[in-house]
């Protein structure tokens, strides 16, 4: 919300200080500025005591926040959702650049939509048909990210060679996602990338993570950690930059991206034999 730049700016305060003063980060506060993270009413109402705005202009900026998340194309479909999920949506959707690490499966912005719904009846152990149809949608829908309209966002994608050995759905469907891996592996802006068995331990072992980068200069990088029940984007800066250390050392380790693909090809070709 630009509103609540111009608030602080006029106020003489930092981000720093108003971050201190609502128990939050300076992170925080600038996604909130920037549109990055939409902030929820009781945030925005707390922003407008710092800032000393009352009567119907302190009303108006907490509609605002109201109808703002109201808006969010996923939004009637977050009961479907862990918790902390919609955040990353929100945040994926305007990212410019997303660096996805998997050991277990293709990332949903790759994803069929068989593979999908295999996926997610096997995770979604409480979930009715109704939800896993629900989350399957919401999955697809967002791949529409990869395509555009508009500028569509980077996508960097390490993956296990555990997702690409472990039989999901049975063979046919994992045949079908592993020549849809390869074929997205040929857009200009799809990178893949396949750590071998070979490779060994590496710092990555401990599970997912997504790195997002926003196509502002200032904008910080973002992380995105992923459990069974809950999803977090961390404000810790520290905490960024180490798992930005990882990735790197997870490319390092990988395949390229010609031996990735002729990989993944490979393997397709062993799941579609009778």
């Amino acid at each position: 919300m630009a509103e609540l730049s111009r608030l602080r700016k006029d106020s003489g305060l930092t981000r720093g200080e108003v971050a201190e003063r609502i128990g939050s980060t300076d992170t925080t506060v600038w996604r909130y500025e920037t549109g990055q993270s939409r902030p929820r009413p009781s945030d925005v109402s707390a922003l407008t005591e710092v800032y000393g705005v009352t009567g119907e202009a302190r009303d108006s900026l907490i509609q605002m926040a109201v109808e703002a998340r109201r808006r969010s194309w996923w939004h009637p479909h977050r009961q479907a959702f862990k918790p902390g999920f919609d955040s990353y949506i929100g945040l994926e959707a305007e990212a410019s650049l997303v660096r996805s690490y998997e050991p277990l499966v293709v990332p949903g912005l790759m994803q069929t939509e068989p593979y999908a719904r295999a996926v997610i009846e096997a995770t979604s152990v409480v979930q009715t048909p109704s939800t896993v149809e629900e989350t399957v949608s919401v999955r697809i829908s967002r791949q529409r990210l990869l395509h555009g309209p508009g500028d569509p966002i980077h996508l960097v994608a390490v993956l296990d060679e555990a997702v690409i050995r472990r039989r999901i759905g049975g063979g046919d469907i994992m045949s079908e996602q592993l020549e849809h891996l390869v074929r997205l592996s040929t857009l200009p802006n799809v990178e893949i990338r396949v750590v071998p068995f070979s490779a060994g331990a590496h710092a990555a072992m401990d599970g997912k993570f997504c790195l997002l980068s926003f196509p502002e200069p200032e904008a910080p990088d973002l992380l995105y950690l992923e459990q069974a029940a809950s999803g977090d984007v961390p404000d810790n800066p520290e905490q960024v930059r180490r798992y930005a250390s990882m990735f790197e050392s997870l490319c390092e380790m990988a395949l390229g991206e010609d031996a990735s693909a002729a990989f993944i090809a490979q393997m397709a070709r062993r799941f579609s034999s009778p």
